[in-house]
């Protein structure tokens, strides 16, 4: 973002525009969202996000067990909305809301804490993974939010299988591969059932001095079942198939330390190189930004046209905002999102024309689902509960329905396609991004217990 781009946008070149200025806090489902709905409104629209693309976050996982390449589920922002005319993307980090002046706060790579005025204000910051006062957890069990978390946990778990042919010690081999999920819910479901897969049949006949199908493969939720959130009919499904998968549930019991050697659950040790948060989430900091009443996880309490309280001109949408129907609150899933997102774009754009207002806000739920390996899903709407193929085509159908460009569409079907022919894997690159790479020809050093590195022997190059 160069001097003359801020200056136009925060009016210091003295210009400043008639038209009513709507600013969009973030590029996801429901900032996206918004920024369509405004897509022919009389409004100057500026949308700003961290990155520069749009991530199809339902699918992060694949990413990570190497179903899809990130090309595949992401979109540049600029691209989605090139034929919005009306509408500018900046890429920077909103850091506070000034509701007094009207302006929000943006660091760029070059400027800090650039006042950026509104007329409308939509917040679709999103959330981020929660380790529930345990902070200390994530530097050894990242989460899954993000694309770059989702290409670190790919290199994680590609880097346990080259170790663990690499190395000597036979004993450390079942710790390399060990992979520890924490969290039950739909990520971890998804992710245990897709790694299980990818290591029992992508992997199988492509090392030769260790077994890729030994490796374990352990699901960890406090929870009494699996996807919570599902009937009980359909999470006995899901706990059903994964264990068929050779998933080890363990239920019940909350992990109480997770460290470099593994996690601590009931008092019991698992040793593990490799584990990967799937737990809850947390909202951005808007509601410290805005200073308003929010609830207990910190989402901001919204009145029912998706509005803050006594500030008209401030909306908030996705899982930053904390909005009850029929004595329930809202979950922070991507349709919830996008129909809030649609939703604030379409009153300000009545608003502006001298339209109607539309009614309260209210989500109309879709359904619920969550894929459980090659084949096999669940999935719950209204009274309908299925499980099995049937539910996994409805679950893929929608999924492609949702992915933002036609490009998108095509190559993540094709892959499927070819993933459930063949189970050829989309990307399984490791990518070490901020590495030097000033001597490539010199490979790792792999030391365990404080031993120095063996040549590979002769007698060692068979299968263990």
């Amino acid at each position: 973002m160069n001097d003359s781009n801020l200056n136009s946008i925060n009016g210091a070149d003295g210009q400043e525009s008639k038209t009513p200025r709507v600013v969009i806090v973030g590029g996801g489902f429901g900032g996206l969202a918004a920024a369509k709905a405004l897509g022919k409104a009389p409004v100057e629209v500026i949308l700003i996000d961290r990155t520069n693309h749009h991530v199809f976050q339902p699918l992060l996982y694949q990413v990570a067990t190497s179903v899809l390449a990130p090309s595949q589920m992401s979109s540049p922002i600029r691209e989605v909305l090139r034929r919005h005319k009306n509408t500018t993307v900046i890429m920077g980090e909103v850091t506070g809301v000034d509701k007094a002046q009207r302006c929000v706060f943006v660091n760029s790579p070059d400027r800090e804490h650039v006042p950026v005025p509104y007329d409308y204000l939509i917040l679709a910051t999103g959330a981020r993974h929660s380790y529930f006062g345990h902070n200390e957890f994530e530097e050894f069990a990242p989460g899954l939010k993000s694309l770059a978390d989702a290409v670190a946990i790919r290199n994680k778990i590609l880097s346990a299988f080259e170790q663990a042919e690499a190395e000597e010690d036979v004993d450390l081999h079942r710790d390399l591969l060990t992979f520890v999920l924490v969290g039950a819910g739909p990520t971890g479901v998804e992710m245990a059932a897709a790694l299980a897969i990818f290591v029992r049949t992508s992997l199988r006949s492509e090392f030769r001095r260790i077994d890729p199908t030994s490796a374990r493969i352990v699901l960890i939720d406090a929870a009494p079942n699996v996807l919570g959130t599902f009937a009980p009919s359909l999470s006995e499904a899901a706990e059903s198939h994964l264990q068929k998968l050779g998933v080890e549930i363990h239920l019940g019991h909350a992990v109480e330390k997770i460290d470099g050697e593994g996690v601590i659950v009931a008092g019991e040790r698992i040793a593990s190189k490799t584990v990967i948060w799937t737990a809850g989430v947390t909202p951005s900091p808007a509601g410290k930004w805005l200073g308003v009443e929010t609830d207990r996880a910190g989402r901001v309490r919204i009145q029912p046209d998706l509005r803050v309280p006594n500030h008209p001109e401030i909306f908030v949408v996705g899982d930053t905002a904390s909005l009850d129907q029929d004595g329930k609150p809202l979950a922070g899933v991507a349709q919830v999102a996008m129909q809030q997102g649609r939703y604030a774009g379409k009153l300000i754009r009545r608003q502006l024309t001298g339209k109607r207002p539309p009614q309260s806000f209210r989500y109309f739920d879709k359904g619920t689902m969550a894929v459980v390996g090659k084949g096999y899903a669940v999935l719950q709407s209204g009274k309908l509960r299925l499980h099995g193929l049937i539910a996994w085509l409805g679950w893929a159908f929608i999924h492609i329905t949702f992915l933002s460009q036609l490009s998108l569409k095509i190559s993540v079907l094709l892959q499927w396609g070819w993933l459930f022919l063949t189970g050829q894997r989309g990307s399984r690159l490791i990518v070490n991004y901020h590495e030097s790479e000033g001597n490539p020809a010199a490979p790792p050093t792999m030391v365990a217990n404080d031993r120095a590195p063996k040549p590979l022997s002769a007698a060692s190059v068979s299968r263990n």
